[in-house]
This record gives C-alpha cells, structure tokens and sequence, in this order.
C-alpha cells in the first residue's frame, strides 16, 4: 500500500471521527433532535410489528433520515448565527426561521407519509 493511499485513509476515518462527534454532540444537547429520535424509533418499531413492505421501508428510513438531516443542519445554522451575530438581529431571526420552517416542512411530509403507509395496517386491527 502506498503512502499516499495510507494518508487518504486515515483521513477517511479522521472525517468518520468528525461525524461520529458531530451526531453525538447533537443527540446530546438537541432537545428537538431527542424527540425526532424517539418518533423514529417508535415509527421503526411499528413498522416491524406491522410487516411493512421494502418499498414501504425505503420510504420511512428515507423520510427518517430527511428529517433528522434538516435537523442538524438548523443546529448547525443557529450555531454558527449564534457565534456570529450573539446580538438580536432581524436578519438572523429570518435565516433561523427558515431553517426551522424547513424542518417542520419534512416533519409534516414525514407525518402524511406515515399516515399513508401506516393507517391502512392499522385500521382492520381497531
């Protein structure tokens, strides 16, 4: 193995390294992330107790993973606008506003497709 392979390597797993703290350091102080989590897990449980199909289990992991990633990347804006500007400023109110809009954009999609791929398995058992 070449140096140069060695060295684009560990930087892989330095960059794993990064992203592994980064989820970790957002599970630890995100509250709204926690609960984002939580749904997903419980939706994840459901999923297996109602047999959902692949097709069905593509969607709901993606739609999970759409979620959790808008999440982080409002932590990630509010963050750095924090550091920025500590000052209230419209400006800044307006950007942190749109990102969460994005996430309760997901979030609500996330729901209807719940809604879509679970009510059908769940109403012949009520």
């Amino acid at each position: 193995m070449s140096s140069d392979s060695k060295g684009r390597k560990k930087k892989r797993g330095i960059g794993f390294r990064y992203a592994w703290h980064g989820l970790v350091r957002v599970i630890n102080s995100e509250r709204n992330f926690r609960i984002h989590l939580s749904v997903a897990s419980i939706v994840c449980i459901a999923g297996a107790v109602l047999s959902i199909s692949a097709l069905e289990w593509a969607v709901v992991v993606g739609i999970i993973a759409l979620v959790m990633t808008l999440e982080m990347v409002n932590s990630a804006i509010e963050r750095i606008l924090d550091h920025l500007a500590p000052e209230r400023h419209p400006a800044v109110g307006e950007v942190k506003d749109i990102a969460a809009g994005a996430v309760l954009v997901a979030s609500a999609g996330s729901i209807v497709i719940g809604l879509i791929i679970f009510l059908p398995k769940l109403i012949p058992l009520l």
